[in-house]
């Protein structure tokens, strides 16, 4: 949220706010009830055919969150457990096995991801912190894990959450900012004030490791 008010304050209209369900977002069929989606989006190529990336902000620490009560100490002590996540997102890539680098800018020679678990059921949710709500009423009642940006996470625990980081994050990806394709006066105003660190002053955080 601090970095959309900060590029609404570079680009000078009021920023409003709305929060549909992630799987409306990255449709792409926004109908124009909105204009940018700022929800540390992973410009994959697949979502590159419906939408627009003008700019990475930050990189996203994918984490695996277990309950304070959980016995498990590494992320292949999930294997045969039941996961929580936000459908239609890396996570769910990543929990299906199925992820790839494969976003726009990825280097070839990247290493491949590591899949340090396998799920014996993976539970979709419109939004992470639903998930959690979930994984907050005790280890094993609903789900024996999330995954989750650590960031998310860390707000969680901040609130009172009784969850815990498992280990180290499983993976880190490219969080951008998107808006409908076709707008390339609009997108370049966005990489611009991106680029304007003296105005964009909203895009130091500590969760996250900042693209300068």
């Amino acid at each position: 949220m601090d970095v959309a008010k900060a590029i609404a304050e570079y680009l000078g209209p009021k920023v409003q706010f709305v929060t549909p369900a992630w799987d409306v977002i990255t449709s792409g069929n926004w109908q124009d009830r909105w204009d940018m989606a700022m929800g540390e989006m992973i410009p994959t190529k697949a979502r590159a055919e419906k939408l627009n990336f003008p700019a990475a902000y930050a990189y996203q620490l994918v984490i695996a969150a277990v309950h304070k009560d959980s016995k498990a100490t590494k992320p292949s002590d999930l294997d045969g457990k039941v996961i929580g996540l936000t459908a239609s997102t890396v996570a769910e890539s990543y929990a299906n096995q199925t992820f790839t680098q494969d976003w726009v800018g990825a280097q070839s020679d990247a290493q491949p991801i590591k899949f340090q678990f396998t799920p014996g059921e993976i539970k979709t949710y419109q939004t992470n912190n639903i998930a959690l709500d979930d994984l907050r009423l005790g280890d094993g009642v609903r789900l024996d894990a999330v995954l989750t940006d650590r960031s998310n996470l860390r707000n969680a625990i901040k609130a009172g959450y009784p969850v815990k980081e498992l280990s180290e994050p499983l993976f880190f990806v490219p969080a951008a900012i998107a808006i409908p394709r076709g707008d390339k006066e609009f997108s370049d105003k966005i990489a611009e004030a991106i680029k304007n660190k003296g105005r964009c002053h909203a895009l130091q955080d500590n969760d996250h490791a900042v693209r300068n």
